[in-house]
């Protein structure tokens, strides 16, 4: 043959290049046609051409699309949709060993043997075809290519082990969507890949692949035709598939096909499988490594000579065999089916009565059924079109119209896009047929326009469903080792790359709590690398910050602003706490350092302003001997001393240390040793917590509201409580320790011994009614009488100044003056009852009815501390519990100390079983610290 008018048939294996060769080859030539399988695979070539020559010289037809500028050159279109006697220069035919495929065998076996180009004619495909292109095309030459790459076998892998740039196959549109969910769980997700895709959906997704949205693709068996993706592994998830009429084993030279995609020009590739699918036995796994197949001995035929006198002879002409021993006739294809249900209607029949109609008949029949539905309700609508051809030479504009719009609604899930995409492309068909509609580059637009729609809709349905957004797009900044950009919100929600990934709480992330197991190593990865900027200028910022943006909880929580940064741990003593960071061990030694620094500073701080008289006491250096030892104990006592508990280092202090400790603001009361400044509800407050983080409490306390004089007891605190909240535990209530102290100046002046009745004074200073100011008395050591008496009205008093409480020394055992010569079982005084008074009106009748007598409730105290158990916080020191078994009395501690406690503690009193207190949800320190402790 003479090389101006050449066949050439290049075949080899995938990635060989040959869809290049033929595109240089054409645009070599002044025109050129160029057929290709799939409609994708069209649309990819046509955006190539256009790249290198421009749009206006490029035509792109398929079935559904057609752009056609008018100095066209060079046409791509699918194989069925290439235009005859058009007379191009170049022709080219790829994968043309689908001649041997039973549903479209028989176009591609016609363009083999029909179609030319002027010039130059090539065959693209695979080398199985050799013989038979030598046998039906003798002047055909051959060329052989090589694979650029090597291909291997890796075997059977998990799904949850694929390796990145993956492409995992399945021959089921279901299959397809469970394993995209799971790699959206496990990978952060895939692209999807299917024939049934438009060119827009298909290519949107194709995109996120290759620029590395996701790392895995999940495709049909539509990837093997050619469709260039960088595709390092191609992993089968089934090894059979529904051809149309039954299930059957993928052909070797499928597979072969299929797994050729893997490995882009000189990358080498793998292939494998995972799923249910079975490992491939050796000898296929050489023959696709090898390339080495049998040869195809038959392909598929169908007539191209048609007869169009009659539908009967239609029919006769495409069932007719073939005498040619490399041909076989194709199966009963949708078409011919289609024809044979419309001739069996009486209207159609009756139409189709010249050879014009039935050549029309024939060209709707060839309408394909995209919408996949039954050969019968395909059979109906191709009815409907014909007769409105046939009849009115056009389909009705509003039908048409109704058609259309009744797809263009881009709602609904997957399915229902997909479905509506599916038939909006029977309409995309029949608008490309010039002839069928008025006006028919409206409707052409028109189709187009809603197949973008549900396109883009169909692209977003699955990117949603199948792509986490979030995990993807950070897998891939941390894959490349990108500098990740964090950003935080007032309200600390934290943003990575613009998607949300958690909160910030002070120096510890919380991830978001929607993120999957299998998303959540990547996503805390991606975040805590992104925030380590933040996590140091978050440090800077809180060492910067001033005290009083810093705070401490009754838990003994350290707080900046909202967010919980550390906690208070025991140091060498009470007054001096070590502080224990909230840092997450990914923002570094340096963060945690700084954060503990500044905190430190804080609680030193804190505890020198609030205890600045102990703090002095302790610096004091003229303190010497008796009084060191003393201002050593008020020190450990945080500023309050139970009297009972150092009665007789009280004793053995001289004058001249009692006034030196005097200056240092300690006062010497009967009940308790205090200092005034720290009963204020600052000191008092910092004091329990103090108090509870030096005697390890697991709970603790807290302190009563502020400027209230008395308060209930509690049983269920800790022994010890009432006395550093600042308050003396009496009967059922507990009075301020400097309240107490001002009633005890007032009893020193009541005759205790013979008995003595409440005063306004003293009801007033306690706030407290008889009732209860009674049994505060009795908490304090004093016998209540109760008695009644007729009321008397009592001229008004003049009410008895009380001053401040004197700070007048008493005896050692702290007992008023009169009970000390009294004996101990000294008879209360009793006192008679008033008599009531005589009328004083002298002209009152005496018959007269006297008037009601009023009475009312009185009490009467005297001095009983040896019938009077100590209430709340035990016996004094030395003293043994009176009315009590041995049993009951309290066990001793470490150093022999009731309670357990060290130096003068407080007494041990019983309490009732801890009780488990509930986490406040809304307690930012408390889900601090339970989500620290995890750690």
């Amino acid at each position: 043959m003479a090389p101006n008018n050449r066949i050439v048939a290049v075949l080899g294996p995938t990635n060989t290049g040959k869809t290049h060769y033929a595109i240089e080859r054409m645009l070599g030539h002044r025109t050129g046609i160029m057929g290709l399988p799939l409609r994708l695979l069209a649309r990819e070539v046509y955006d190539k051409i256009v790249a290198l020559r421009g749009p206006s010289v490029v035509a792109l037809v398929t079935g559904e699309e057609r752009i056609v500028p008018p100095r066209a050159k060079y046409w791509v279109c699918t194989v069925e949709a290439m235009p005859e006697g058009m007379g191009s220069d170049f022709l080219a035919v790829d994968e043309i060993q689908l001649c041997a495929d039973p549903e479209r065998g028989h176009v591609f076996t016609d363009r083999l043997l029909r179609a030319r180009g002027l010039h130059e004619t090539l065959f693209l495909g695979a080398e199985t075809m050799r013989k038979a292109i030598a046998a039906l095309v003798p002047t055909a030459d051959f060329m052989h290519r090589e694979r650029f790459s090597e291909l291997s076998y890796s075997g059977q892998k998990k799904i949850s082990r694929m390796p990145e740039r993956s492409a995992i196959v399945s021959f089921s549109v279901d299959n397809v969507y469970g394993i995209a969910e799971l790699l959206r769980r496990q990978k952060g997700g895939a692209a999807v890949v299917m024939g049934a895709l438009s060119p827009r959906t298909r290519n949107a997704q194709v995109e996120m692949y290759q620029n590395g949205d996701v790392d895995y693709l999940v495709a049909t068996d539509a990837i093997g035709m050619g469709l260039n993706l960088d595709v390092n592994h191609v992993a089968f998830s089934a090894t059979s598939k529904f051809d149309g009429n039954r299930m059957r084993p993928l052909l070797p030279t499928e597979l072969a096909q299929i797994a050729g995609r893997a490995g882009r020009h000189m990358n080498n590739g793998s292939f494998g499988v995972t799923g249910e699918a079975a490992p491939l036995h050796d000898e296929l796994v050489e023959a696709i490594t090898e390339n080495r197949f049998a040869p195809l001995t038959k392909l598929y035929w169908r007539n191209a000579k048609l007869q169009f006198g009659s539908t009967k002879a239609l029919i006769s002409a495409l069932e007719q065999h073939t005498s040619n021993e490399w041909l076989t006739r194709v199966r009963e294809s949708c078409d011919l089916a289609a024809l044979k249900t419309l001739v069996q209607d009486a209207e159609v029949a009756a139409r189709a009565s010249d050879g014009a109609s039935v050549a029309l008949l024939w060209d709707v029949c060839r309408i394909p059924d995209f919408r996949s539905i039954s050969n019968r309700q395909h059979a109906e609508l191709l009815g409907v079109i014909y007769n409105y051809l046939h009849e009115k030479g056009q389909i009705p504009q509003d039908w048409l119209a109704r058609s259309i719009n009744s797809l263009d609604n881009t709602k609904g899930d997957i399915d229902a896009l997909s479905k509506r995409l599916a038939y909006i492309r029977t309409w995309t068909y029949v608008a490309q047929r010039k002839d069928w509609a008025q006006d028919h580059e409206h409707w052409r637009e028109a189709t187009r326009a809603v197949e973008d729609r549900l396109s883009d809709a169909l692209h977003i349905a699955l990117t949603q469903r199948f792509v986490d957004r979030r995990t993807s797009i950070l897998m891939r900044r941390l894959k490349q080792k990108e500098s990740l950009v964090a950003d935080v919100n007032k309200d600390g929600e934290v943003t990575v790359e613009e998607q949300f990934v958690g909160r910030l709480e002070g120096f510890q992330f919380r991830q978001d709590a929607s993120a999957s197991p299998d998303e959540a190593k990547t996503l805390r990865s991606a975040s805590l690398q992104a925030l380590a900027p933040e996590f140091h200028l978050r440090a800077d910022r809180m060492y910067n910050a001033p005290d009083t943006e810093i705070d401490f909880t009754e838990q003994g929580g350290l707080m900046w602003g909202s967010s919980a940064v550390g906690k208070l741990i025991p140091g060498s003593n009470a007054l001096k706490p070590h502080v224990q960071a909230f840092v997450d061990v990914e923002a570094g030694p340096e963060v945690a350092e700084k954060v503990t620094r500044r905190l430190q500073h804080f609680i030193d701080r804190k505890i020198a302003t609030l205890f600045e008289p102990l703090i002095n006491m302790q610096r004091d250096e003229s303190l010497t001997g008796m009084a060191r030892g003393f201002a050593f104990q008020m020190i450990e006592g945080l500023g309050v001393l139970d009297r009972a508990d150092v009665g007789e280092d009280v004793k053995s202090l001289d004058q001249e240390a009692r006034s030196a400790l005097r200056k240092h603001g300690i006062r010497f009361g009967q009940f308790t040793i205090f200092m005034p400044l720290l009963l204020k509800p600052a000191p008092t407050r910092l004091r329990l917590l103090l108090w509870s983080l030096a005697s390890g409490l697991q709970e603790f306390p807290e302190a009563p509201p502020p400027g209230l004089v008395t308060v209930p007891t509690d049983e269920t605190k800790p022994a010890g409580y009432h006395l550093k909240s600042g308050y003396r535990a009496a009967g059922e209530r507990a009075l301020r320790v400097d309240m107490a102290e001002r009633l005890a100046d007032m009893l020193r002046t009541q005759d205790t011994r013979g008995g003595f009745e409440a005063t306004a004074d003293m009801l007033s200073i306690t706030g407290m009614t008889l009732e209860q100011f009674a049994n505060l008395m009795q908490g304090l050591g004093y016998r209540a009488e109760k008695a009644e008496r007729v009321k008397v009205k009592a001229p008004a008093a003049e009410p008895v100044a009380s001053g401040p409480a004197s700070d007048a020394e008493v005896s050692g055992d702290a007992m008023p003056a009169a009970v000390e010569t009294a004996p101990e079982d000294a008879p209360t005084a009793e006192i008679p009852a008033a008599e009531p008074e005589a009328p004083t009106s002298e002209g009152e009748d005496a018959t007269k009815e006297a008037a009601p007598v009023e009475m009312e409730v009185f009490y009467t105290f005297a001095w009983g501390a040896k019938r009077v158990e100590r209430a709340a916080d035990g016996p004094r020191k030395g003293q043994k519990p009176r009315g009590k078994p041995k049993q009951e009395r309290a066990p001793k501690g470490k150093g022999g100390k009731p309670g357990g406690t060290s130096g003068k503690a407080e007494r041990f009193q019983a309490r009732p079983p801890k009780r488990d207190k509930p986490i406040d949800p809304d307690n930012p320190f408390a889900a601090a610290l339970k989500g620290f402790n995890k750690k």
